[in-house]
């Protein structure tokens, strides 16, 4: 057996903060297998939420210097996690924060230099995951699938509900996977208009009500016609998105209501189209999977046939970060950790790039 003894950082587009996972990974044969021993999340401060929010629009030179400083501010927190746990690690695996995606031009990138997080928090680290699959013509996202696959494919369905919504599955023996649209970008989007991070259980939306002409005009967005693979960026968010949210006025309460109904049926529909089956099984993971008002309109628009499986806390809030603790080990091990399937990119691939402390 080997095993290996991985730091996972994950950040997404949530902005709600960073996780950070300390797992061993193990490899038995053929079969893949983690336990999850230590982890941590950091809380955002409202300073670094608007730095990354609005990273998109720094120019080169600025963004590279937040490249580095994020790196170097990634590498103290990992530190201080080892510190904390007395954790004995091999490496640690990073997906940094993505502030640009576009794969229609060729690019996608995530800050959080390696070489400074390695230098600050004196670990091997493997990082840059997305930009290989987006040279070979992929989307670069989604990445989690591959974990679906080793660690969850006894599901028939993986839906992780993070700042976007995307969900995995088994279609003619390949896993494939893509970007469904909104989940919990548009709600912290909303609240934090009220000072709020975020709307816990969804407790203000179940006291709302639908408002028809919000609800038509999201799910007219053309992003949900575009076939599989696909996947989208904060960049969709500000140009489509919040433009609708900024003319629709109404309550708090509403907007997040018909947001929660937005991001369900969609759900819905993506599940009943891929279902081949009577029955079938739908784990969640991702933030969104704790807002206790959503699972309930899910079930409600899945009906009967869909079994959601909401794990517990930990595994909800650590998934993806325990998926790029696999996705490092992957790599080290030179096997495949991004697949064409679910990227559309011209082969299969082991990302990510690799960087030694100095």
């Amino acid at each position: 057996m080997q095993q290996y003894k991985v730091i996972g950082l994950m950040s997404g587009t949530s902005l709600d903060g960073l996780d950070l996972c300390y797992c061993h990974i193990s490899k038995d044969g053929h079969l893949w297998s983690f336990e999850i021993m230590a982890t941590k999340s950091i809380s955002y401060s409202t300073d670094m939420q608007l730095e990354l929010k609005d990273s998109i629009f720094l120019k080169a030179d600025e963004l590279l210097q937040f490249h580095n400083t994020y790196g170097s501010w990634l590498g103290q927190q990992a530190k201080k996690f080892i510190a904390e746990e007395k954790l004995e690690v091999d490496f640690i695996a990073s997906h940094g924060h993505t502030t640009h995606h576009q794969p229609e031009n060729g690019l996608t990138f995530q800050i959080g230099s390696g070489q400074h997080l390695a230098n600050e928090s004196g670990c091997k680290v493997i990082c840059d995951f997305r930009t290989n699959d987006v040279a070979l013509g992929g989307q670069g996202a989604p990445l989690v699938p591959i974990g679906d696959q080793l660690f969850f494919g006894a599901y028939d369905f993986c839906l992780n509900l993070g700042g976007i919504s995307n969900i995995s599955l088994e279609q003619k023996g390949k896993r494939i996977a893509y970007d469904i649209g909104l989940a919990n970008m548009i709600l912290n989007y909303i609240t934090r208009k009220i000072d709020l991070a975020y709307d816990k259980g969804g407790e203000l939306a179940r006291s709302g009500k639908i408002n028809y002409n919000m609800l038509d005009r999201l799910n007219g967005l053309k992003y949900y016609l575009l076939p599989h693979p696909k996947s989208i960026g904060y960049e969709w968010f500000v140009e489509e998105v919040v433009p609708i949210v900024e003319i629709t006025d109404d309550t708090t309460e509403n907007l997040l209501h018909t947001s929660i109904h937005h991001i369900c049926e969609k759900v819905a529909q993506q599940v009943k189209l891929n279902s081949i089956k009577k029955e079938n099984s739908l784990f969640v993971t991702g933030g969104g999977a704790l807002n206790d008002f959503l699972i309930e309109v899910l079930k409600d628009k899945l009906g009967t046939h869909t079994k959601v499986i909401v794990p517990n806390k930990e595994l909800i809030e650590f998934k993806e970060a325990t998926v790029f603790a696999l996705m490092g080990a992957l790599r080290i091990a030179q096997e495949i950790n991004v697949l064409k399937s679910v990227t559309g990119a011209k082969k299969d691939s082991s990302s990510g790039v690799l960087y030694l402390p100095n």
